[in-house]
C-alpha cells in the first residue's frame, strides 16, 4: 500500500483466536468511534435469532434510536437452544444466510458510506464452512480497491493470505475459561 498521508490511512483489523473477547473488542472500537461521531455498520455472521441471546443488540438499537450513526444487520439462523447450548451442525438455510451476509458486505463496501464496517464472525463462518476462504479474500480485494473506511473482521482461525492482508491483528488466546468447569454462558457476559 502506498501511504501518502500516514495520519489518514484506513486499515484492516482482525480480532481472532479461541479466547473470549473478539466481538467485545470490535464492539468496544465501535463504541469509541460512535463517541467520535463516526458512522458504524455491523454485520453479524451466523448470529441470527432473538435479541435475548445477543444483548449487544439492545444497546445498539438504543443508540440508533437516539440518533447515533450505527446500523446492525444480523444474518444466520437461531443456533442457541432453550438450555443455552449451541447447535454446531449446519443446515441448508445456514448457508443461505451466510451468502446473504456476504452480498450485503459487498454492497456496503461498494457504497462505502460508513466510517467503520465490522464483519463480526465472518472468519468463523469460514471455520464452520459456511463461507470459503476465497469468498472472504474477495471481500478484502474489493475493499482494497478503495479503502475509504476501516474494516474489522472477527473469528476463530486465520490463514496466511488473510494474515498478510491485515494491517492490525490481535489474537485472543484462551488461557483458562469457566466453560471448562461446566459453567454455562452468562447473559451480559457471553451474550
Amino acid at each position: 500500500m502506498d501511504i501518502k498521508n500516514k495520519n489518514n490511512v484506513n486499515s484492516i483489523h482482525i480480532y481472532y483466536g479461541d479466547g473470549k473477547g473478539k466481538t467485545t473488542a470490535a464492539l468496544g472500537l465501535a463504541l469509541r468511534a460512535i463517541g467520535a461521531g463516526k458512522r458504524i455498520t455491523i454485520i453479524q455472521f451466523d448470529k441470527g435469532g432473538s435479541d435475548e441471546f445477543y444483548s449487544e443488540r439492545r444497546i445498539i438499537n438504543f443508540l440508533k434510536d437516539k440518533g447515533f450513526k450505527i446500523n446492525l444487520y444480523s444474518t444466520g439462523n437461531f443456533r442457541i437452544d432453550k438450555k443455552r447450548r449451541f447447535r454446531f451442525e449446519n443446515i441448508n438455510s445456514d448457508y443461505e444466510e451466510a451468502l446473504s451476509g456476504l452480498k450485503l458486505t459487498k454492497d456496503l463496501i461498494s457504497k462505502g458510506k460508513q466510517d467503520i464496517l465490522i464483519l463480526d464472525e465472518i472468519i468463523s463462518a469460514v471455520y464452520t464452512k459456511l463461507l470459503s476462504k476465497k469468498q472472504v479474500e474477495e471481500i478484502i480485494e474489493l475493499y482494497n480497491k478503495n479503502r475509504n473506511f476501516e474494516l474489522i473482521l472477527t473469528g476463530r482461525k486465520i490463514w496466511k493470505k488473510l494474515k498478510d492482508s491485515a494491517d492490525l491483528i490481535t489474537q485472543m488466546k484462551k488461557i483458562k475459561h469457566y466453560f471448562d468447569k461446566g459453567i454455562i454462558a452468562k447473559k451480559g457476559i457471553e451474550y
